[in-house]
């Protein structure tokens, strides 16, 4: 049985009420820890209500989030060195928020853990890492990571790493070196998520074909809604389907809508284009229809950019979407599966195969 999360999401549609009773969102992706980083000095204060941030304790009650992996990321151009550092001061930043507010979060690793602090009324808190340079080309920090709690990797980020072309950089590789096939495998073994979103499509094909284990995209959107380099075709999803994995949607307005993309690119000049919750809700049911209602989630990247869909301008806005699906004629399953129940399974099957591994 959940404990209600508090306050309650801002629903009114009957299916979505009855969502948010099976289950509570886990979102893909979250950048508070960098944008505290940025304006505050990484400081974990005033995150109970009315914050700077797109992202606090009350936002995430009014929008249902039950799950949060919450991303540790370096920019591109730092070193190797300035990379790991980087991504371990943000590791610490969100032990240091879950030691803050314990009331409010807890660290996880497991689906069993996230049901367990769901009960609880918590929310629960898993580490992806945004970029594989975080490890600085060594699978020794792959490990220590993993150790400390890291639960996904992102491949790559704007720019191609030494063993992985990225979906917004020249390719060099033609997708995943021979070491990076090995990172692939080292991740399934640790039970650390293979995340494809950031990947050229020929990363995200030779990814799935060398992991054992399902892989996501933890805030992507369909390329055939949006041309942006960074969403996924619809053979890449139905190979993902295949795979066992799951895609994540993302919130950006650039990867919703070619004419908002178009005017981002041009520098925001004139009235900017519409951007509604529609344009969303189109990528959640293309994807569905593609991938599969087994394999699609939602993954926002809050506190990654600074313009969402109108009236989803922090993470609250996640009780905007589930209602308008539930208004489209979704059912509370459907609706549970796209929230958490399928990124819950991914959980399972992953822990499962690291225990596994390493037995």
């Amino acid at each position: 049985m959940l404990k209600p999360l508090a306050p309650f999401p801002d629903v009114n549609h009957p299916a979505a009420l009855d969502a948010y009773g099976l289950v509570p969102v886990i979102d893909g992706h979250n950048d508070l820890a960098w944008t505290a980083r940025e304006t505050a000095a990484y400081s974990v204060e005033n995150l109970e209500k009315d914050s700077i941030f797109q992202t606090d304790i009350d936002k995430l009650g009014r929008g249902g989030v039950g799950a949060q992996f919450w991303s540790v990321y370096t920019p591109c151009d730092r070193t190797e060195a300035e990379a790991v550092q980087y991504t371990l001061e943000q590791i610490d930043y969100v032990y240091r928020m879950i030691e803050r507010y314990p009331d409010t979060f807890e660290f996880a690793r497991t689906g069993d853990d996230v049901r367990r602090i769901w009960s609880e009324g918590k929310v629960a808190s898993l580490l992806g890492a945004e970029g594989g340079h975080s490890i600085g080309s060594s699978l020794g920090v792959l490990r220590m990571m993993a150790r400390l709690g890291l639960r996904y990797m992102t491949l790559t980020h704007n720019d191609n790493t030494g063993w992985a072309d990225s979906a917004t950089d020249t390719r060099v590789h033609g997708g995943l070196t021979d070491f990076g096939r090995e990172i692939v495998r080292e991740m399934n073994r640790l039970g650390v998520l293979v995340d494809l979103s950031h990947v050229s499509v020929e990363t995200m094909r030779d990814a799935i074909e060398t992991s054992s284990a399902p892989v996501i995209f933890s805030h992507s959107s369909c390329t055939q809604l949006c041309g942006h380099p960074r969403n996924v075709p619809d053979d890449v999803m139905r190979l993902l389907a295949d795979n066992g994995g799951v895609i994540m949607i993302a919130f950006v307005p650039m990867f919703l809508s070619s004419e908002y993309n178009e005017w981002f690119k041009g520098g925001r000049v004139g009235p900017r284009p519409a951007m509604t919750v529609d344009h969303l809700a189109d990528h959640v049911e293309h994807a569905r229809d593609v991938a599969g209602i087994d394999h699609i989630g939602l993954g926002s990247d809050y506190d990654g950019f600074d313009d969402f869909p109108d009236g989803m301008q922090d993470v609250s806005g996640f009780a905007v979407l589930i209602d308008r699906l539930a208004e489209r004629g979704w059912s509370a399953e459907d609706l549970a599966k796209l929230m958490g129940n399928n990124v819950l399974r991914v959980l399972d099957e992953t822990s499962a195969a690291s225990i596994s591994s390493l037995s």
